[in-house]
């Protein structure tokens, strides 16, 4: 058994994650910013091969839209080695409440893949709200969010973080900001949510690797999400706290048309 702890470093290498099974890694902040691969995180991918597994709050994206993307900016991580918040949410709402009505706040790959999975789209009687980054939610969309809720709907977060890095280091909303201006309506108001620091992203990339907690790590440049989520989950955990001036490639890859984000 490898021995658990925890560290704090500038930059990701190969090194430090000899010897584990599995290689956890957080998105945003940690591989990618702004849509492009961060200083060294190239590298760091295709050295750790097919022990490396993304664990993202990412609510925008399905595990095979945001390989796609990655692909575009070199990275070679298939669709099986993705868990998502997003993915997982809707995946839990289609589980739990089979051809239900649901009003969803998201990007197109998310109500893609509600309509896949038999969920009905919708903005009236809805039995489930699903919140997650919707870069076109407006007061509008709230005040409909809110009468949902006051006739019985229940409502699912994909993630709660309020925000994610940009290139520069600099905070771009996220679903938990869109959130917060629910709680702030409505104060009682009770959610559920399958992002990190709820441990279930972890559980399920644990159980399509094979590998088990002891002989695995995760990676992540959020305390309060990545490492409450790694320790919950019984993973040591690899802080990386980049300064500003490491966070781009020294030629960078043409970014990506939108985030990819947590």
């Amino acid at each position: 058994m490898l021995e658990l702890r925890n560290r704090q470093v500038q930059d990701l290498t190969p090194e430090m994650v000899a010897g584990y099974d599995a290689i956890l890694c957080d998105l945003d902040g940690c591989l990618v910013a702004g849509g492009r691969p961060l200083s060294g995180a190239l590298e760091f991918a295709e050295a750790v091969a097919d022990r490396l597994w993304i664990v993202s709050n990412n609510s925008a994206d399905t595990g095979e839209t945001l390989s796609d993307r990655l692909a575009l900016i070199g990275f070679d991580i298939p669709a099986n080695r993705i868990s998502l918040a997003g993915e997982v949410a809707v995946s839990r709402i289609a589980q739990e409440y089979p051809s239900a009505a649901v009003q969803v706040f998201a990007e197109d790959p998310i109500r893609d893949l509600a309509q896949t999975l038999g969920l009905r789209l919708s903005d009236h009687a809805a039995d489930v709200v699903l919140l997650a980054r919707d870069p076109r939610f407006t007061i509008a969309d709230l005040q409909r969010l809110l009468k949902a809720l006051h006739q019985g709907a229940e409502l699912i977060v994909a993630n709660l973080d309020a925000t994610h890095p940009d290139p520069d280091g600099l905070p771009v909303p996220e679903t938990g900001a869109l959130a917060a201006a629910v709680r702030l309506c409505k104060p009682d108001v009770v959610l559920r949510s399958f992002g990190k620091p709820d441990p279930t992203l972890i559980d399920l990339a644990l159980s399509r690797s094979g590998a088990s907690a002891e002989t695995s790590v995760f990676v992540g440049d959020n305390p309060a999400t990545d490492g409450e989520a790694a320790a919950r989950a019984g993973l040591a955990f690899i802080h990386v706290a980049r300064p500003p001036a490491m966070f781009m490639q020294k030629d960078p890859v043409s970014p990506l048309q939108g985030a990819l984000s947590c």
